[in-house]
């Protein structure tokens, strides 16, 4: 019986010890990054797309967030590469152009690996520089191949058979499956495709072979009230795709060399089921041939994604990993005539912007302004992890619980440099609001103002003829958008840094990795081993 009031005590002090126990912290969420190339937001279906279709990707959007008003700051490839990482425009993070990122820059995997995440940077990587902040990486050399593509690892060079798309995809599955138990990841899944080349996997290939598809209402766009440079570019589907582009084959007869050279010409009418195409038809042709391809590489993408959240589901890192899915920068798909991306047109400036994952609410789509400047403010407010005030962007997290900040912005910066870069593409500065559009030219020092709420194809610009550009409304609404641009210029502190071509930094982003070791074929599992 002396037994009991000990049992007694026990049995009153065991809540108590409990209740005292402070509450266990939520474990940091992991953050899977998805990043494709060149993936035009009206090729996915849960925005609208009228050419494919797009199921794991719209389960992304369906299971959370869609942005409806995703920009790019500057719509190519390695500046926009540069701003992920850094959260900055081009003149702050120093990759204005297809220049050599400074690896030894802070930058936002080197912000979470330092708060003890485990982080990872697969596929393409297109900076020049060897990947910093990374405990483990394996890279795509330059643009890298579709098929049996080489990589690079710290080690050296490898290469693994099959294709680009689902090798990544692979390589990404292997990384989860390998990752330290004991630690949060945080994991740049970079695809090559959907980028020029256009070399789909043989199953998706076959499905879009015989396609058609409804042309953009602009494909034979004149250029009439834009005469400062879409005139002069070259990157049009009627007069830029190439016979390598087109999937021609060569002529017989042709050595090598004549072979290399006809590929690259850009034909002016082709042999097609036994009729010569010419004019109208053959520009016909040469947008469903580009289609074809384009359509089927996204569809690859599409198909990786879908395994990836399968595997996701499979192994219980669903709960806790956010998933975000976004591209490099637009794409034009036969819109004013063009493909590529580049001008600050619509389908050049908008990005697709998808997330979901503990903490985002379900299947909203906030229609205010983001761009890419917010993602890695976004993914260190995510963790957990104090925003550096070098960067310029905000964190998207708010607008991820579905809250709306009145101070939200609602206008976007863009800033283009490479001109005339690979596609005579002319320089230009610019503002996008709600209503409207200004873009400068401003090594010819021409504008354009278009208003996008009754003008969405960017048709007429109303500074175009001077009786328009005298009128009062125009005159006001101009000198409203060159106030904006002024604000922003100020704000983000761009004071016309590498404006000059003479000015922009040295060193290339396409190197073959030629000079690094050759480690020989490798299977997925053997090549991760390898990327630490």
């Amino acid at each position: 019986m002396r037994l009991l009031p000990s049992i007694l005590v026990g049995m009153f002090l065991v809540p108590l010890v409990a209740a005292a126990a402070p509450a266990a912290e939520p474990a940091r969420p992991n953050i899977l990054f998805i990043f494709t190339d060149d993936h035009a937001a009206h090729a996915l279906s849960c925005y609208g797309s009228k050419v494919n279709r797009t199921p794991h990707l719209d389960r992304l959007a369906a299971e959370g967030v869609r942005f409806t008003n995703s920009f790019v700051t500057n719509s190519i490839c390695s500046p926009s590469r540069a701003t992920l990482l850094t959260g900055q425009y081009s003149h702050k993070n120093g990759v204005p152009v297809f220049n050599t990122f400074d690896g030894s820059r802070d930058h936002v995997a080197k912000q979470l690996r330092a708060a003890g995440y485990h982080t990872g940077m697969i596929g393409k990587w297109h900076l020049g520089s060897e990947p910093t902040g990374f405990d483990r990486w394996i890279v795509l050399p330059g643009q890298g191949a579709y098929w049996s593509p080489t990589f690079l690892v710290p080690g050296g060079k490898l290469t693994i058979e099959g294709h680009c798309t689902e090798i990544t995809g692979d390589l990404g599955i292997e990384f989860l499956k390998t990752r330290p138990a004991d630690k949060p990841f945080f994991l740049m899944l970079h695809h090559k495709a959907p980028h020029r080349g256009w070399e789909p996997d043989e199953r998706n290939q076959a499905k879009f072979r015989d396609a058609t598809f409804p042309e953009p209402e602009t494909l034979f766009d004149d250029y009439a009230t834009r005469p400062a440079a879409l005139p002069e570019n070259e990157q049009t589907i009627a007069r830029d795709l190439t016979n390598h582009d087109l999937k021609r084959t060569p002529p017989a007869g042709l050595s090598q060399q004549e072979s290399r050279r006809w590929l690259r010409e850009k034909p002016m009418e082709a042999e097609v089921d036994g009729k010569t195409l010419t004019g109208p038809e053959l520009v016909r042709w040469k947008y469903r041939r580009f289609m074809q391809d384009y359509l089927a590489c996204v569809q690859g993408v599409d198909d990786s994604v879908g395994r990836v959240l399968d595997h996701l589901d499979a192994s219980g890192l669903a709960a806790n990993t956010i998933v975000i899915y976004t591209t490099d920068n637009g794409w034009y798909m036969g819109d004013l005539g063009l493909y590529d991306k580049r001008f600050m047109y619509e389908p050049g400036l908008r990005t697709p912007l998808l997330a979901r994952g503990p903490g985002i609410k379900a299947g909203i789509a906030p229609e205010q302004f983001v761009a890419n400047i917010d993602l890695a403010p976004t993914f260190l407010d995510l963790a957990g992890v104090p925003i550096p005030a070098s960067m310029q962007g905000r964190s998207l997290a708010p607008l991820l619980r579905g809250d709306a900040p009145a101070d939200w912005r609602t206008s976007v910066y863009y800033r283009y440099y490479h001109d005339p870069g690979h596609h005579n593409t002319r320089a230009h500065v610019g503002v996008r609001t709600a209503t409207h559009k200004l873009i400068h030219y401003w090594k010819k020092d021409a504008w354009e103002l278009f208003d996008l709420v009754a003008d969405p194809h960017e048709q007429r610009n109303l500074l175009f003829g001077d009786a328009a550009a005298r009128s009062p409304e125009v005159a006001k609404v101009f000198a409203d958008m060159r106030a904006e641009l002024d604000r922003l210029r100020a704000l983000y502190e761009d004071d016309d840094l590498y404006a000059d071509p003479a000015t922009w930094p040295r060193g290339g982003v396409d190197g073959d990795g030629a000079e690094r070791t050759a480690l020989g074929v490798k299977t997925v599992a053997g090549a991760i081993a390898l990327s630490k």
